[in-house]
């Protein structure tokens, strides 16, 4: 299945929209790209297992890319080639860490059916405002692209996406963190909470100990930051964080209230930016 009633949704692959949710909503992905040393692949192309271990063999860190207005062309006229009479929406993944929103608009030059906003938010935030936008859809089948930006607004307005990786040298390598006087931390045994706010990727909050104190000191900042909305929390992860550390966090994101736990493995992309074992969380406040 490919979109929702008259509407096909469109993210980058930096979204980490899961299998399933594609699925079921008809969500379209279209790949962003990760440089290891001389190569640049799609993300998705080999896991992120393989591109750390790629990377720990050259002795570099893996830089990523945001889609091209020819990844985008290549999506945009297969869906138009398959359903001529929907409108694809574009919920672009944030505007101010990569050029595919800008490549995005230009691929819509002469396309007068795709349409395309900045989420402002990245991985498991990007995809919560996506599903969100798909089942809203569902919902009112005879909304307009108005009604459907307005309701995906204000859906971006509630949500909270933060993360604590364990080396904060994938995003220094990178160059997404906006306030580097946290750029230390790891020298000092101390792991940063990193937020996406504004669409950028800022250090918030420092905690000190295991992984496991510090997931759970994330999430009791997280939960602090409003009258939080406990029906559901995401909990993300990049490949190394180990099955225990997942289960008591589980076990702890239900004591704290949550009645609906989900998890997401982050794809490449994100992986390249958070590095290995890192731990992250997408809530949203009450509406």
């Amino acid at each position: 299945m490919i979109g929702v009633g008259k509407y096909v949704v469109v993210v980058e692959s930096g979204a980490d929209v899961t299998p399933e949710l594609c699925e079921r909503y008809g969500i379209v992905s279209v790949p962003m790209h990760v440089t290891i040393g001389d190569e640049t692949v799609d993300d998705g192309a080999i896991s992120p297992l393989e591109i750390y271990a790629r990377c720990n063999e050259l002795g570099q860190m893996p830089k990523t890319s945001g889609c091209s207005p020819a990844d985008f062309e290549e999506v945009f006229d297969r869906i138009h080639a398959e359903q001529p009479d929907a409108t694809i929406l574009h919920l672009a993944y944030s505007e101010v860490t990569t050029c595919s929103h800008q490549s995005s608009k230009i691929a819509a030059e002469g396309r007068d059916y795709v349409r395309s906003m900045d989420t402002r938010f990245v991985s498991v935030g990007q995809s919560l405002v996506a599903v969100e936008a798909a089942k809203y859809i569902e919902a009112h089948p005879e909304a307009s692209v108005d009604d459907v930006f307005t309701f995906v607004e204000s859906v971006m307005d509630r949500v909270l996406l933060g993360f604590v990786p364990t080396d904060l040298a994938f995003l220094k390598g990178g160059g997404r963190l906006s306030n580097m006087a946290f750029l230390g931390a790891h020298l000092l045994k101390i792991k940063s909470c990193i937020e996406v706010t504004g669409g950028k990727f800022v250090a918030t909050k420092k905690f000190r100990g295991s992984m496991l104190k510090c997931a759970r000191a994330f999430l009791d900042h997280m939960i602090s930051k409003g009258d939080i909305d406990y029906s559901h929390i995401g909990l993300a992860y990049s490949v190394g964080l180990s099955e225990e550390l997942r289960g008591d966090m589980e076990v702890y994101a239900r004591e704290l209230g949550f009645e609906s736990v989900t998890w997401t493995q982050v794809g490449g992309v994100i992986s390249s930016h958070c590095g290995p074992t890192a731990f992250g969380a997408v809530l949203t406040l009450k509406a």
